[in-house]
């Protein structure tokens, strides 16, 4: 049986939840920004115990110093959008046998929203569980007021990494951990990386499925070691519109406006395996149309550069404003 594990935030709907719930803070947006670079350097860094995806995480003191609940979370996932193409591509897939599965770094309240939509049971969504609500009225909140203000006035005006590192790790790793927020902070256990990589071995097993038998679709930085994962594993690693961190990890990478771009690749694993999928992206190259298809690895850095502006491109026109964001 062929599987199909699905990132969320960019292929499937084109909504950054968590920034868009920072939007609902004075500043926050601004304050998300910073603290998703903070996340992409602790990642690049290779930060023991830190994944990719971790801004979930980091920003749980802010939501909880400003009020911000689980139904707050929910109104604004209502907003959210389908990618274009993304309904067909799952309904496709499930008639022709197909087993579907999210991993999102994205909170329940978001998850669980789409993949309703999609017709994905819950049972079938790997994603970060978070009950704010548990966290009202304890200590250490009085810090994130003042990190806010370092933040707004001295990091994101100049974004400067080794001030945001040195900053951040100041306050997220020397001064929370001394307070109740900070250990009711450390509950919250955020679905990126490696973690992705888990939740996929678990739905295989759940399965009966090995890993030469699944397709991993992602975007970003919390998916590259999924991704990774999956091409070493035998199967076949889908990069859809993405960046520079999981563009090097897949086997293909395609741009387009619709998710039902992949369904040609999708269709071939399931035929042929592995070498069929990238028979068939061989084949679709160099061709013309709404998409773009790059065999991985790039065999040269000008030929990396070319496919990182095409998905750069198609990643602003189907993410919008979360398309700058790791």
């Amino acid at each position: 049986m062929p599987v199909a594990c699905f990132d969320l935030e960019g292929p499937l709907s084109p909504q950054d939840n968590a920034y868009e719930v920072m939007g609902l803070i004075p500043g926050g947006k601004e304050i998300f920004e910073v603290i998703s670079r903070y996340d992409d350097l602790l990642t690049l860094e290779g930060r023991q115990d830190y994944e990719p995806g971790d801004t979930l995480k980091l920003i749980v003191p802010f939501l909880i110093h400003h009020g911000i609940t689980e139904a707050d979370i929910e109104r604004v996932s209502r907003r959210a959008r389908i990618v274009a193409g993304a309904r067909e591509t799952i309904a496709h897939l499930r008639r022709n046998n197909w087993k579907v599965h999210i991993i999102s770094t994205s909170y329940q309240q978001h998850a669980y929203n789409i993949a309703a939509q999609l017709g994905v049971a819950r049972e079938d969504v790997a994603c970060t569980r978070l009950e704010l609500s548990r966290y009202r009225g304890i200590s250490g909140v009085e810090l994130v007021a003042e990190v806010e203000r370092v933040i707004l006035e001295k990091l994101y005006p100049r974004m400067r990494d080794e001030e945001i590192v040195a900053t951040l790790d100041e306050f997220f790793f020397k001064k929370l951990p001394q307070t109740e927020l900070g250990k009711v902070f450390n509950e919250v256990r955020v679905v990126g990386g490696s973690r992705k990589v888990e939740a996929m071995l678990r739905f295989l097993e759940k399965d009966g499925a090995q890993l030469s038998e699944c397709a991993a679709i992602g975007d970003s930085i919390t998916d590259f070691k999924m991704l990774r994962e999956v091409s070493r594993g035998g199967g076949i690693a889908i990069a859809f519109n993405a960046n520079e961190y999981s563009l090097p990890c897949c086997d293909i990478a395609v741009a387009s406006e619709k998710l039902s771009a992949i369904l040609p690749i999708l269709d071939a694993f399931a035929e042929g395996g592995r070498s069929a999928a990238l028979e068939k992206a061989g084949s679709l190259e160099d061709g013309q149309g709404e998409a773009a298809y790059t065999l991985f690895p790039a065999e040269s850095e000008t030929k990396l550069r070319r496919t990182l502006r095409i998905h750069s491109h198609f990643r602003a026109l189907v993410r919008g404003e979360a398309a700058k964001l790791g």
